[in-house]
């Protein structure tokens, strides 16, 4: 399997925060639609079928995240 290089492309990456939702979508260009694929703990793939592209996460409590990983410290 090909290496994934989404972090190839940082100056064109995207991001929204939803805080009442707390979920942050992040994208590579201009959001667009795309399948998803739940990789586990709230995360998921965006990416684009006919090409296979990676065009975006998708994180499911970002805050609540990082609030437990400050708790660790």
């Amino acid at each position: 399997m090909e290496a994934i290089n989404i972090l190839e492309k940082r100056e064109n990456l995207n991001w929204d925060y939803d805080e009442e939702a707390d979920v942050l979508y992040i994208s590579v260009g201009e959001p667009q639609k795309a399948l998803g694929i739940d990789i586990g703990e709230g995360v998921v793939v965006r990416y684009v079928e006919s090409s296979g592209d990676i065009v975006g996460l998708t994180i499911v409590g970002v805050r609540e995240r990082l609030l437990r990983g400050l708790d660790a410290k």
